[in-house]
């Protein structure tokens, strides 16, 4: 049932320009927020952009690997199954120099999923990826150099603006690193405020970001992934009482996505959610008992799986994905070193992902990111076998998986759901 005061965000990306800010809905109200998709790497002629690919592998990578130096930090420990902190992933020498222009008129090809916030007093509005896979809020600071287009936050504008003491620091794929000033200020998504609430505003953005029109990233997931040791927007606004319930969930689809925050909308899926419990302390929203079918048939079995709407595209371990493709008649290795593989486009396999329940199936649609080329008769498969760091058993399964199902993330519960969707 529909808590009367969860907050509803609406993907659209029909409207994109701010409007005249309207009278402030009362607390009973739904709120929809207007959100975006952005970067694929499926190309508008449908083949498949493979360097747009290998950046969102050395994106994916080298936030694993920052959360993992997380957990270190704030707990003394690595995850389980893990040995070491990976190394950082780079860019290929030739993509270092390579800019993207992404016109923010002209963003159909769903990628991540990302909408307005508010920070400060008054309030200033920034264009936010919302990531279940990380813990921190971070927009751009005017001393950011490379940040063209983006907004920009100023603290000297915010009478709500506290500075604290430390940095926020995050490492990139190029070898580069960046950091910024701690602050504390109000963050509003929708109606759902927190106060005081912990982010920072950084100083460079690198080439994994270049052409991308989001501002910064709004981190969904638990405190222990935090670069800056505070809690996440969420767990604040909670703790603070401007939730109704303490969970959030996610439509992403072509059209009608949203992301709704303090319970469930009932009206976009059936029956009622099925449940997994969260399967490690290592703050991610992980699940585990999980299996992998290929039409039907068990392909890989009893491995972890990690819930990230901040992921594209789906990776496991590269044996268990080899061992997916080896069930796939007709399938290719497409290039051996990031793990992509392709399938015949004719007759593409039915993918699922089940964990002692219902089978979830991967449409076409979502797990086709193209043609190998023009006119060929092969598809790349969006379940990539990379090794980012999490051990020999965990995968992380992205928007390619969530787009074909209702997802709902429950701190009540220390769960993971998944409904049909309507």
């Amino acid at each position: 049932m529909i808590s009367p005061k969860a907050v509803l965000f609406a993907l659209s990306f029909a409207l994109f320009a701010a409007t005249a800010p309207a009278p402030a809905p009362s607390a009973d109200e739904p709120i929809r927020i207007l959100l975006r998709k952005r970067i694929s790497p499926t190309r508008s002629d449908n083949t498949f952009d493979h360097d747009e690919a290998i950046r969102q592998n050395v994106k994916t990578a080298n936030k694993i690997r920052r959360n993992i130096l997380n957990i270190q930090r704030n707990t003394g420990l690595l995850p389980a199954g893990v040995t070491q902190v990976p190394p950082a992933a780079l860019l290929p020498i030739r993509l270092l120099g390579k800019r993207q222009k992404v016109p923010l008129t002209d963003l159909e090809d769903d990628s991540e999923w990302a909408g307005n916030i508010t920070i400060g007093t008054p309030p200033k509005t920034f264009f936010i990826d919302f990531d279940t896979g990380s813990s921190d809020l971070w927009v751009p600071s005017p001393s950011c150099k490379t940040c063209e287009g983006k907004t920009l936050y100023d603290a000297s504008k915010s009478s709500t603006s506290s500075l604290k003491n430390g940095t926020f620091q995050i490492e990139y794929g190029d070898g580069s690193s960046t950091s910024g000033p701690i602050y504390t200020d109000t963050v509003t998504v929708g109606s759902i405020k927190a106060t005081k609430q912990y982010f920072s505003a950084v100083t460079t953005e690198s080439p994994e970001f270049v052409g991308d029109p989001a501002d910064g990233i709004l981190g969904m997931a638990f405190p222990v992934l935090s670069n800056l040791r505070q809690d996440p927007f969420f767990v604040t606004a909670f703790k603070q009482k401007h939730a109704a319930r303490n969970e959030f969930a996610f439509k992403l689809n072509t059209t009608g996505s949203e992301l709704y925050i303090g319970g469930t909308n009932s009206a976009l899926y059936k029956g009622s959610p099925e449940y997994h419990n969260i399967s490690s302390d290592a703050g991610y929203w992980q699940i585990g008992d999980a299996e992998a079918l290929v039409d039907g048939k068990r392909a890989v079995s009893g491995f972890h799986t990690i819930i990230d709407s901040g992921t594209t595209i789906m990776y496991g371990p590269p044996a268990a994905v080899k061992q997916v493709y080896a069930a796939v008649k007709g399938s290719k290795v497409y290039d051996a070193e990031t793990g992509f593989y392709s399938f015949p486009c004719a007759t593409p396999p039915t993918l699922a992902f089940s964990w002692g329940g219902k089978s979830w199936d991967i449409s076409f649609a979502n797990l086709n990111l193209g043609q190998t080329e023009p006119g060929s008769s092969q598809c790349v498969g969006a379940l990539a076998g990379q090794d980012l760091g999490l051990g020999d058993n965990v995968w992380l399964l992205g928007d390619s998986f969530m787009k074909n199902v209702y997802t709902t993330f429950s701190f009540t519960k220390n769960a993971v759901g998944f409904a049909v969707l309507k």
